[in-house]
This record gives structure tokens, sequence and C-alpha cells, in this order.
């Protein structure tokens, strides 16, 4: 069985999901998740892009030891520099240096010709080399590259010592036996391809990122790039569990597999989502919350009689698993332990404690507490970000004849200051007073609200994204009480914007 290794963006493209910024400790939350799924290389940051993204690769760099950890790089050798300091002290380093090489970047961007551009990439890899003993060299916009002049690069970058050459559908216009016949093609015109492996990364503009990814492992393709969930710029990336689940499923045909260990596929999926905000939809293929349900009465009568007439996988291989151990307000902490350690995590003593704490206090609101509500208090994560603000009380007065009224109590390192103020409705006033006692200008640019688990008194998620001048950030809040988890999600945004404001400069976004 040939063995497809797994590059995993999530931290990179995925992050440049709009709305998305992950701090540092979240992104090195997400870094050791992943190396627990088993992924093979990390692309963890553009560390030319800010200083914060410098360090917070260096941060994931050295936090994790089983996986190659990839810093992306644009064919400048200042670029080149910032990697390699970004990289220090990661076990198994590995540069990814890019540039496009189709028609309408080179003319429209680089302004360069075929000669220039050629040029340019032979000299960043070569620089690269000097320092890097893994180098991954992008073509992109590859899809819409003449053919000839592609092999002319691929055959360059073999030369020049790259050890895995990726070819992006950058935009997602390509079909699979299009994208398929590129690999193809390559692996028959280019001498010394058998040195490199060649990687396939794909976007999902027409919804074919998953498909175009399997004709290219079926035509030789050595790795696969994507992210969890399929996030990442416009209309997001491969889906790693997708691909995974794909060749798992269907070895009979593809004769390949990943090394995954998929049973913690449905948790990292889990955690980038709340994280990252991004909620993954309902019908959303393995990872979504219908991916396993049945509702229809044939189905149903099929799945009691044998599962495989309507599940082609169990639940069980992605780590989903139903448990009978019923959780209340009279549950002590033994019990709470152990329902802990069936669904896979174990705490040591201090983080017990402070779940259990929020666990009692949410009992308290809720006859009983699911599986999604404990998920939803294990993984919503402490920030590193200093809080400026603190939100201690909220007091919200609204009639249907009257003008919705807030008046909020918000703690700083100079003591308390409260704010009230009149809004078009609750959430509109809670955030006009806390605009008032902040006194931050801020655009309220997204804002959601899911639940996490089923039922009137069902724990509420509400993220919302915050916008001032150029930067932007999220804030995540939870809650029995909608309003209290869209307060809190407003003080987080804000407090996040401030240290953003701060620490990081103006963030390069990069398309491969």
């Amino acid at each position: 069985m040939r063995k497809i290794y797994v590059f995993d963006t999530t931290l990179r493209d995925g992050e440049q999901s709009p709305g998305v910024n992950l701090n540092t400790r979240e992104k090195v939350e997400i870094a050791y998740q992943l190396e627990k799924l088993g992924v093979d290389r990390m692309e963890a940051g553009f560390p030319a892009a800010s200083p914060g993204d410098l360090a917070a690769v260096n941060a994931v760099a050295r936090a994790v030891k089983n996986m190659t950890v990839i810093g992306l790089s644009r064919s400048r050798e200042q670029d080149i520099d910032a990697v390699r300091e970004a990289l220090q002290g990661a076990q198994e380093p590995c540069i990814h240096v890019f540039l496009a090489t189709s028609p309408i970047h080179r003319k429209f961007k680089l302004r360069m010709e075929k000669e220039q551009v050629l040029e340019t990439a032979q000299a960043a890899i070569r620089y690269a080399k000097k320092y890097f003993s893994k180098v991954e060299f992008s073509l992109e916009d590859a899809g819409r590259t003449e053919r000839d002049f592609m092999a002319e690069m691929v055959s360059m970058a073999v030369r020049e010592g790259a050890n895995v050459i990726n070819i992006p559908d950058t935009v997602g216009y390509l079909n699979p036996a299009e994208y398929g016949a590129i690999f193809k093609y390559l692996k028959e015109t280019v001498p010394g391809i058998e040195k490199v492996q060649l990687s396939a990364h794909c976007h999902n503009d027409l919804g074919m990122a998953t498909a175009n990814t399997l004709a290219a492992i079926q035509n030789g393709a050595d790795q696969i790039e994507g992210t969890i969930n399929g996030i990442g710029e416009r209309a997001g990336n491969t889906a790693i569990e997708e691909v995974a689940m794909a060749l798992e499923t269907r070895q009979d045909f593809f004769q390949a597999k990943t090394g995954l260990n998929l049973t913690e596929i449905a948790r990292t999926s889990r955690l980038v989502s709340r994280l990252t905000g991004m909620v993954v939809p309902g019908n959303k293929a393995i990872v979504g919350a219908n991916a396993f349900a049945h509702e229809s009465g044939i189905h149903q009568d099929g799945m009691l009689k044998e599962k495989t007439t309507y599940e082609i996988m169990t639940p069980e291989t992605i780590g989903l698993k139903e448990s009978k151990l019923v959780l209340g307000k009279h549950s002590g902490r033994h019990a709470f332990r152990e329902k802990l350690l069936d669904m896979g995590y174990e705490l040591s003593e201090e983080p017990l404690n402070e779940a259990f704490a929020k666990f009692k206090l949410l009992a308290d609101k809720k006859k009983e507490i699911s599986d999604e509500d404990l998920l939803a208090l294990l993984e919503e994560k402490l920030t590193d970000t200093p809080e400026v603000f603190k939100l201690e009380t909220m007091f919200v007065a609204y009639g249907n004849a009257s003008i919705p009224t807030a008046r909020v109590t918000i703690e700083t390192e100079n003591g308390t200051i409260e704010e009230e103020a009149e809004g078009n409705g609750s959430v509109d006033a809670i955030y006009n007073a806390i605009d008032k006692a902040t006194g931050e200008e801020v655009t309220l640019s997204d804002y959601s609200i899911k639940s996490v688990s089923r039922g009137k008194d069902a724990l509420g998620e509400v993220h919302i994204v915050l916008s001032q001048n150029d930067i932007a950030a999220q804030g995540r809040g939870l809650s029995t009480d909608i309003l209290e988890a869209s307060a809190r999600a407003y003080v987080d945004a804000v407090n996040r914007l401030i240290e953003k404001r701060k620490s990081f400069g103006k963030r390069d976004r990069v398309t491969l």
C-alpha cells in the first residue's frame, strides 16, 4: 500500500480565512493536536509576514517533536532568513519557497518574463539549500501555467536539490482530469523526477478540491496539502479528513493510504472549529454533525437491520463514541474525571479542578450535561492575550414598547468603569455600553451564534469579529445566556484587538 504524506497548512493557509486570528497559544494547541493526529509535515506560518507570525512559528517549532515543521517563504533572501530564525529549535525544519509561474501572475503581479521567473526561483532555492536540508518549492498558480514552462521550472528545482515540488491549483480552476494529467505529464517528462516527491495543493473555488487531490494521487502524487475542515482563503482548501477517509474507505480503488491516526479526526476538527470560530456545516463530509445521523424511517430501518446499508464507515473510525454516563449537578468529582477519561481527556490536578468548577456552574443551569457541553468547557482555552478589560456585571432592560438599555461594569487595572447605553436591540445596547466603557472605536464585522448542545437550556457560543482601521480580531463567548455570551465575546475581541495593535505588524496574505 503506497504511503501518502500529509502536509497540513491549517496554521498558515487555514488562518488566512477571513476573520480568523489565532494567537500563539492557540497555534501551539492546534499543533499539539495535529501531532496526535499524525500529520507528517505542518506549515506553521509565514514568518516574514510580521514579528508576531515569526514568534508564533518559533513557538510551534519548539513545541512539537514528531513531525516536520515548515515555514513559508517568498523567493526572497529576507524571507528565507526569517524562516531560518523562526525554525530555530525545530526537530525537523523545512522551508517552503514559492514563486508564481502562470502568465497572468507573471504579467500583472510579478511583471517578469519567463527567464526572470526561472532565475529568481533558482537563486532562492540555492540560497535556501545553504541552510535547510529539506526544501519544498511551489509553482504558485501552476494549474494555469503552460505545460512546457512548468516542466522547465520543475526540472530546475530537481537539479537545484528541492526535496518536494508542489503543483498548486491556486484558484481552484481545474477539474480532476486536468489536474491529474499534470502529474502524469511531469512524471513522464521531467528528468530525475523520481528523486523528488510531488505534492498536490488544491483550493475549493469550484467545489473540486478533494476530487482533484485524489486525481493527483491516482497519477503519482506523493504528498497532499490541505487543512482541517477545509478552511482557507475564499472557498477553502482540500479537507484533509476527506482525503484520508476516502483513501481508507476505498483502499481497493486507490491502493494508497495516509499514516494518520484516524481516531483523532473528530477531536481535531472540533478543536480547529472552536479556536478559529469557523463553524463546521452539519452536512460536512466526515466531521459534520449529521455525517453519521439518520432521520429517514427507511434509513433507520436499514440501520437497525445492518449498519452498512447506509454507513460506508463507522463513527468510531474517526473517534466518535457515545457514552451512557450521564452527568448532572449531583455528580461528583470522581464521576466527572471518569467521564473525561472516557472522552480521551486526562487532566492534571489544577486543570481538572478548574474544569470541574466550570462544570458545576453549568450543571446548576442545566438538568443534564451532554458530551458537547463538556467539550465546549474543556476546549474553551484561556487566551494568552492580556485582559485589559474584564466584564464584571451586566444588566439589560428591554420591552417591546421601550428602547433597549444596557448597563455594564468593566474592570480595568485602574479600577472599575460603569456605563449605560441604549441600542436598536439588547445586543446592540450591550455593545454600545462596552464601547463607552472601553473608549475603543471599533466596527462589528461579523456576529454568529451557535448552540453547542440541544434543548432550551443549551450552552450557546457567540463568535464575533471586530475591526479597527486595517486590524481585525475575533472574540468568543460561552454561556447558557446568549446575551452574556455576546458581551463576553465582544470584550474578548476588544482585548485581542488591543494586543494585536501593539504586537503585530500588518500581515501579508499569501495564497498558493
